[in-house]
């Protein structure tokens, strides 16, 4: 129960809350296989979208609809026994995800300053990349997230293309091979805070166990064993391996 309300007939319902400034990914994230395990009242999202401009992310259009998310945050945050902390995942190549992201982070960090704040933050490369805007965004984003947050995960775009093609194998990476990466390494990240045991049990001792100064808060992520969707295992890894792999740059998901 660490990431998930159980409801009634044993169903097990995310405790998330989904924001965009457009409907467009929100209706494909409903319709799609996992879109009947949200409450429906946890979508929240405007019509115009942020048009890769961080600005409007956070004082414009983020600014009129951040109201509404950070309701569904408090009546998430009310149902919880022992609130640890919030968990935040979002790009910072984009308008939404970096300017209405980093206004979320700030407005829940006034509203819980004594609650821990950890991100998973996808940042732009100039080899992959979508939009001129992108270093702005994330330049901009990455004040707010010295600022404003306590722990922060950073996944990047060119180190996931890097592994799909290079471990991998993969001809064409899609999007969906990219989030497996970033999935497989968040479920590792919070192995500590769903299973029981004596290390880095909650958010705050992981903060403490890795921060040596507290605006120093910027991790990269190494994953082993790196495998592809639907990939069977068909040789077992020693521990001195795994260790190897885990530092080899190869393995970062973020490009160094």
């Amino acid at each position: 129960n660490v990431y998930f309300n159980e409801a009634s007939g044993g169903r097990f319902v995310p405790r998330a809350v989904l924001m965009n400034l457009e409907p467009g990914t929100m209706d494909s994230v409903r319709s799609g296989p996992y879109g009947q395990i949200f409450r429906p009242d946890n979508f929240v999202f405007g019509q115009s979208g942020a048009g890769n401009n961080w600005a409007k992310g956070h004082y414009t259009e983020g600014a009129e609809l951040i109201g509404s998310v950070l309701d569904v945050v408090r009546k998430e945050a009310e149902n919880c026994d022992c609130l640890q902390g919030f968990q935040v995942c979002h790009s910072l190549g984009g308008g939404t995800g970096s300017g209405m992201g980093t206004l979320l982070i700030s407005k829940i960090r006034e509203e819980y300053p004594d609650r821990m704040m950890l991100t998973f933050s996808v940042f732009p490369s100039p080899k992959v990349s979508d939009t001129v805007v992108e270093p702005y965004n994330a330049t901009l984003s990455v004040h707010q997230l010295v600022e404003n947050a306590d722990e922060c995960m950073v996944l990047d775009n060119e180190a996931l293309y890097d592994i799909c093609f290079r471990t991998l194998k993969l001809a064409t990476p899609t999007f969906g091979d990219l989030n497996h990466l970033i999935s497989a390494t968040m479920s590792g990240v919070t192995c500590c805070l769903r299973f029981p045991g004596q290390l880095n049990s909650d958010l705050r001792k992981l903060a403490v166990n890795l921060i040596p100064f507290p605006r120093l808060h910027f991790f990269m992520v190494g994953f082993a064993p790196l495998t592809s969707r639907g990939s069977q295992q068909y040789r077992a890894l020693t521990l001195p391996e795994l260790t190897q792999q885990m530092w080899d740059a190869k393995n970062m998901m973020a490009a160094s």
